[in-house]
Order: structure tokens, then sequence, then C-alpha cells
């Protein structure tokens, strides 16, 4: 390894070293992207990163727009009414109540997306419920933080993780939530589900075992609400392969003649983010009386996903291409083209990694995804799978990070530290990728 490989693995390092201390993890990466480009001699590089990824059209509308229309379910309060339902069948009995809030968070998050707002919605009502059955509040928090993280958004094709796979292969991304990402996903949720819910058992093995009284102040559930969070994943579903029922018009979403063709990738970002709006409207007609504020909703969720998501996936961007242009990047490929058994186990844990840092697994994905792109091809790989395993070890590694803004949000709503709720996901969560990962070089999925 050369001196200037050396001190580029000294650098990141130092990075991941600085954001587990607590520093910003923005700053930190942001300046060893910096300290990466001028070592590489190749400064203007980042530049080009940071602005192409700030203005970038494929992760602003998605990613701001899906936000918006979170902050709108919660706003009219669809959200709620969809937690509501899904819990009617376990709220009255308490051994179901752990792998049902995980299996209930895991579906809410995927017409959500955010992992944030789905552990907001659905903890207003699974605490006091969990609560109430006598389970301990590192508990209820850990279930959360699992169910709401562990991938269910990597199933929506509108997730700027199967945006950023999309870029370099070209598939669409329907396609990619149809034939790559459930393989992965499911056994990763049974077995993580299992082990957790095994491992609660144990623990709380003290506590009284009473079937939960009904909830305080319970409301029943209002189906009208309860299907608009599906509306944008049903039509984003359905307007693309393989169901592809109707077709949304390219001069609907872009300037110019229906004649003149646009860039696909631009047309399905915003066809993103027309779903997304359409789901507001919805939400709006579902809940009259609060149709008012529904637009100022909708902006401050956007300005929430690029302050706290956006940002994440800019300097992520940055520090990957500081990571490119010093030549780790092409190390880690030669490493691979000699030991091609390595591939799959380095697809998962390299993201994993990276998002157990950032607390992004978006940034993860978009910043790390092109780095196996070539050696899957070289090693003849179908780079749509890695690019799943590289989604799904960047999810895991989210969840297993007490900077990521789920962690935060699951330890305030239960009064737990972040790092409490890790330890108490980290194992399951680790038994389910190391399986996922045999399972693939075994050729079973």
């Amino acid at each position: 390894m050369t001196l200037v490989l050396l001190l580029a693995v000294a650098i990141v390092l130092a990075a991941i070293v600085a954001s587990t201390r607590g520093i910003d993890v923005r700053l930190t990466l942001g300046l060893a992207a910096l300290l990466l480009g001028a070592l590489a001699g190749d400064l203007p590089a980042i530049g080009r990163a940071f602005f192409d990824t700030f203005s970038s059209e494929k992760f602003v509308v998605p990613i701001c727009s899906a936000m918006g229309f979170a902050y709108v379910l919660k706003h009219t309060g669809s959200d709620i009414a969809l937690v509501r339902l899904l819990l009617i069948p376990i709220r009255r009995v308490r051994g179901l109540l752990v792998p049902g809030v995980v299996l209930v968070g895991f579906v809410v998050n995927v017409p959500l997306i955010s992992q944030t707002s789905t552990a907001v919605c659905l903890g207003t009502v699974v605490v006091p419920l969990m609560l109430a059955a006598g389970y301990s509040k590192r508990t209820i928090g850990s279930t959360l933080l699992l169910g709401t993280s562990i991938g269910g958004e990597l199933l929506n094709p509108g997730a700027p993780e199967l945006l950023s796979v999309k870029k370099f292969t070209g598939t669409d991304t329907q396609v990619l939530t149809h034939q790559y990402i459930p393989q992965l996903v499911f056994p990763l949720l049974a077995i993580a589900a299992v082990a957790f819910w095994i491992q609660t058992i144990w623990l709380e093995r003290k506590t009284a075992s009473a079937v939960p009284a009904p909830e305080a102040n319970s409301e029943p559930a209002n189906l009208v609400r309860a299907a608009v969070p599906l509306v944008p994943l049903a039509l984003l579903l359905l307007s693309g392969p393989p169901f592809e029922l109707f077709h949304i018009p390219d001069h609907w979403l872009a300037i110019g003649s229906a004649d003149v063709p646009h860039p696909e990738k631009l047309l399905r970002s915003r066809q993103i983010g027309l779903a997304m709006l359409v789901g507001v409207a919805v939400a709006a007609l579902a809940a009259p009386r609060r149709a008012q504020g529904c637009m100022k909703a909708f902006f401050d969720g956007a300005g929430y996903g690029f302050a706290n998501i956006v940002s994440l996936i800019v300097i992520a961007t940055c520090f990957g291409e500081g990571i490119r242009v010093v030549g780790l990047a092409a190390a880690l490929g030669e490493f691979i083209a000699g030991n091609p058994g390595w591939l799959h186990p380095l697809t998962a844990a390299v993201p994993w990694g990276f998002a157990w840092v950032s607390g992004s697994g978006m940034a993860s994905t978009q910043s790390l995804f092109g780095f196996f792109v070539g050696p899957s091809e070289a090693l003849n790989q179908d780079p749509n799978a890695i690019g799943a395993m590289v989604s799904v070890g960047s999810a895991v590694g989210r969840t297993m990070s007490p900077v990521a803004a789920v962690t935060l949000m699951c330890a305030g709503l239960t009064g737990e530290t972040p790092l409490a709720l890790v330890k108490r996901v980290a194992g399951p969560l680790l038994l389910g990728l190391v399986a996922v990962v045999i399972l693939r070089m075994l050729g079973w999925m």
C-alpha cells in the first residue's frame, strides 16, 4: 500500500472516530472529503460532487416530497389511523405485542419511507399500549427501532436507496422492489424479529404476563384515513412494471412538447413527487377540517427532509468521491477481483459500517454502491443483486447507529439512551444480516 493510500485510510479512520465521539457527522465527513480530495490533488472533484448532489432532482424531489407527505399524514391523523388499524389483531394479546409491533413498524415504513416519521406515529400508540402490558421502556424503544428501521422502505419504489441503484444499473425501481429486495429483506426481517422476540422473552421473563387493558382514550380506526398513506405507494406500483396499468404522460412532468424526450431518471423522480402530491390531496379530502394546514405541513416536511436527509446524502457523496479520487475505491475493486469470495460479505459489511457511522442508510447506499458495480460485473454478478445487498446492509447499519435520527427518536419517545436501544437490537440484526449473506453466498437467494 502506497503512502497516499495509508494517509487516506488514516483520514477515513479519523473521521469515523470523530463521528462516534458525537461530533456532527456532516462536519467530520465533509472535512474528510476535502482532505481526501486535496491528498489526491483533485479538490475540484469534491466541489462538483457537492453541487451536483445538492441540486439533484433525483434526491431532492423524492425525499423532500416524501417527507412532506409524511408531515401531512401526521397533520391529518392518517398515519395514526393506519397504525390503529394494523394493531387491532395484537393489542389484546401480550405475547404478540413484540413481534406484532415489529411487523407493523415494517409495514408502516413502506409507504412513509421515513423511519423517524414511522417511529413517531407508531410510538404515540405503541408506547402507552406496551407500558400498560408491563414491558420495560428499553424493550419498547428497541422494538420500535427494530420495526421502523429494518428496511420496510426498501419495498417502496420511491426509496432513495433504490434510486441510487438505478443510477448505475438503469433498472427501474419497481423491478428492484419485486425481484431483488424481497428475497433479502423478508429473510432478514424474519430472522431478526424471531431472535429479538426470543431475546425479549428472556430479558422480560420477570414481568407479569397479564393481558393489557384497553388503551386509555382508545379510538376506532378510521378506514378512510388509514388508506391514505397507501395512495402514493399504489400509484407508483400500478404505473410501473410489472403492472403498468396506466401511464403518466411525460409532458405532465417536464417542460416542453410531448414529442420531445426527457431524461428518464428526471421523469421518474418527478413521478414520485407527483404521487406524493396526489397523496397530499387525498389526505386533505379525507380530513376536510384539517385541510387548511396541509400545504404548510407539506413544506415543513420538505424542509426537514432537505436539512436532515438530503444534507447527509450530499456530504456522504462528497466523502465517497474523496474515497474514489484518492484510490481507495480502486484498491477495494482490486482486492475483490483477487478474492471473489469476499464480494458478498463486503457488499454487506462496508455499507453497514458506513451507515453505522453516519446514521444514514440512504447516504451509505448513495456513496458506496458505485464502488461495487465494476467488481460485480467483472465477476459476472448481477449488479442489481449487489445493490440490493448494499441497501440491506445500509439499513442494518442505520438501525444499529446511536446517531441515527430514528434511534434518537425512539430513545426520546421512551426515555432511554440511544446506546441502550442499539445494544438490544444489535445481536438480532447481525444474526439476520450474516444469515442473509451466507444464503446469498450459497446461491439460495
